[in-house]
């Protein structure tokens, strides 16, 4: 019996690779008689699949859609895409929402040996999209950097930075966000004690560390809305308008209102913080000091060629705002 199991399910494996078999062809790939092979064709009939005949001197068997679904056989990587796809919409609620995504997840887990089920749960628990477009990575690094993320492992690689510059990185990894049609890790980097991105892609050399850490708090703002701030910053392109605003408010206050946004503040011996800010163009630093809270009083402090740019595109923005 284990035999004939193995034998059917190696002729469905054939039939889901091709279009058309002949059946001689398949019989001498699967070293049995034509007899049997139509025994094994009915089998797999009796289970769901649609296999027809195809007449005729170059007659066969192909495999076409029935009316129910039957079982699947998937390779390793199709079974991982798969898992992928499925957080995905149970995440943004498509195909009946995330009770049938996550049920199916759930059957895809139990039917899978051990050394899928980990990168697949790891997957389904960790891998949190962003928006419709969909990242393409290999699915085996996504499950590495997952389980490492599912069991709070500090982890070592190689890293190179968008300019070129290669860095080694020991690193408490989180989530993992798509933006921009790739991967990124959320992680706490323990050389430079904050929290960093990385694009998987650029990512080499993963080396488990086998050493535990303790879960820290997350960025106020959620992991999607700081990778997303992360990933603008490094598109945005050159600056070379330059300044800082001085705010009347702690550091502290200033993060927390300000998320992602205030990583380059630095708190002031005074109490204040110092904002630097910076783009291509004036429009771009009047566009940020529109983020200050209101009621927070702050100093503008920049060259003064720029100083009286910033006034006329105040003074235009005031007769705009006041012309009926």
């Amino acid at each position: 019996m284990a035999d004939t199991t193995a034998r059917t399910l190696n002729l469905l494996s054939l039939l889901q690779t091709h279009r058309h078999w002949g059946g001689a062809e398949l019989a001498r790939r699967l070293g049995i008689s034509d007899r049997t092979l139509r025994r094994d064709v009915e089998r797999l009939r009796e289970l769901g699949y649609r296999v027809d005949s195809v007449p005729g001197l170059d007659g066969g068997y192909r495999l076409e859609a029935g009316s129910a679904v039957p079982p699947l056989l998937l390779t390793d990587e199709e079974a991982v895409a798969l898992a992928i796809g499925l957080r995905a919409a149970a995440t943004q609620r498509l195909v009946g929402g995330p009770d049938t995504t996550l049920a199916a997840l759930a059957k895809l887990e139990q039917l899978l040996p051990s050394r899928l089920r980990r990168r697949v749960g790891a997957l389904g628990e960790f891998v949190q999209p962003t928006g419709p477009d969909g990242p393409s990575t290999s699915p085996e690094v996504l499950g590495e950097l997952a389980l490492a993320c599912r069991d709070q492992e500090r982890v070592r690689f190689a890293y190179t930075a968008a300019g070129g510059a290669e860095s080694t990185r020991h690193a408490e990894p989180y989530a993992l966000v798509p933006a921009e049609s790739r991967w990124y890790l959320l992680a706490w980097d323990l050389d430079r004690a904050d929290w960093r991105t990385f694009r998987v892609d650029r990512l080499s050399a993963l080396f488990h560390t086998r050493a535990a850490f303790a879960p820290r708090p997350l960025p106020p703002e959620g992991t999607a809305a700081f990778v997303a701030a992360a990933v603008h910053a490094v598109h945005a392109g050159p600056r070379p308008v330059t300044g800082r605003a001085v705010l009347d408010m702690d550091l502290a206050s200033m993060r927390q209102a300000f998320g992602p946004w205030a990583e380059t503040a630095q708190e002031l011996p005074d109490g204040r913080t110092a904002w630097p800010l910076s783009g291509r163009r004036v429009q771009d630093v009047v566009f940020g000091l529109s983020w200050i809270p209101e009621g927070v009083r702050y100093v503008l402090e920049v060259p003064e060629p720029l100083r009286e740019q910033v006034l006329e595109l105040a003074d235009r923005l005031s007769a705009a705002a006041r012309r009926r």
